[in-house]
């Protein structure tokens, strides 16, 4: 594994853990009417604190996507996931709350099962796959079940629904990826004319705009312990399968590595969820909701 690569992908999750952060903080006091709506992102740019979380979040996919553009996302994507390691650091500070045992047993499991999913899979280049059609049945899966939870997350949306809208951002931000590889790839072959005659970028932009609104939706309505390990656990194993079903990764696939890799990301989605439900992270405080965010 590069150590470059390395150094990017958990760079990239430090930035994008602290962002995640310091967006809920703000978007936990937005009007429950921006709910799902591009309205939201505009009253949020009223928000300091909001900005500065989306600068750290952005700084965290430029470097995101160049360590996609040096490595095979099948080895990105569990390094992005640690951004929970870094975004309980943030709200432990704020919180005061000790690790624990809980913390503890989730911060291991996470890098235990990152570890392990690399080690046993070897991620490695191949040749992408040229059919467009498997791209779109893979990606056209992806964008399905994001619009579905994110129907079923509209209709309950102070229960299940912020869980079930960061999973469908989750799913976009992975799929985002991969058009971000492929983006890269188009640019390093034909420059900037192959790219912006590409539909990739475009694709990019519009998951990444969709997959906003998605999150800032969830971060108004519920605490980030509910839609953080959601987003956190959707967002690489759908950049994985996309990795592995058009991207030309490759994964040992005998039956012991198969093993390792399938405990390793069961560990990494356990170790999700017990740092996101640790006490560290921001519960949130019911507060009354201010049409206009100038005021705050």
């Amino acid at each position: 594994m590069s150590v470059l690569v390395l150094l990017l992908a958990v760079s990239a999750a430090c930035c994008l853990g602290f962002g995640f952060v310091l967006q809920q903080n703000a978007a936990q006091k937005a009007p429950l009417s921006d709910y799902l709506s591009f309205r939201l992102l505009l009253d949020l740019m009223r928000v300091p604190r909001w900005l500065g979380g989306l600068g750290l979040m952005v700084a965290g996919m430029v470097l995101g996507a160049v360590a996609l553009g040096k490595g095979e996302i099948s080895l990105v994507e569990p390094l992005l996931a640690t951004n929970l390691l870094f975004a309980l650091a943030l709200s432990r500070h704020q919180t005061r709350q000790p690790l624990g045992r809980q913390g503890w047993a989730g911060l291991l499991l996470l890098a235990g099962g990152v570890s392990m999913f690399i080690m046993a899979g070897e991620p490695r280049g191949g040749s992408a796959v040229e059919d467009p059609l498997r791209h779109w049945l893979i990606i056209g899966a992806m964008v399905g079940a994001a619009l579905v939870l994110t129907t079923y997350g509209k209709r309950s949306r102070l229960n299940w629904g912020p869980v079930l809208l960061a999973t469908a951002a989750g799913l976009l931000y992975g799929v985002q990826d991969a058009l971000t590889r492929v983006s890269g790839t188009l640019f390093s072959d034909g420059g900037l004319t192959e790219l912006l005659t590409g539909w990739q970028p475009y694709g990019v932009l519009a998951c990444g705009v969709s997959g906003l609104i998605l999150v800032q939706s969830a971060f108004e309505t519920a605490p980030l312990r509910m839609s953080l390990p959601a987003l956190t656990a959707a967002e690489p194993l759908a950049g994985i399968l996309c990795g592995v079903g058009f991207l030309g990764d490759r994964l040992r696939t005998d039956t012991g590595a198969l093993a390792w890799e399938a405990a390793g990301l069961a560990a990494v989605v356990t170790g999700i969820v017990l740092l996101g439900l640790h006490p560290a992270m921001p519960c949130g405080t019911p507060e009354p909701r201010r049409g206009d965010l100038q005021r705050r």
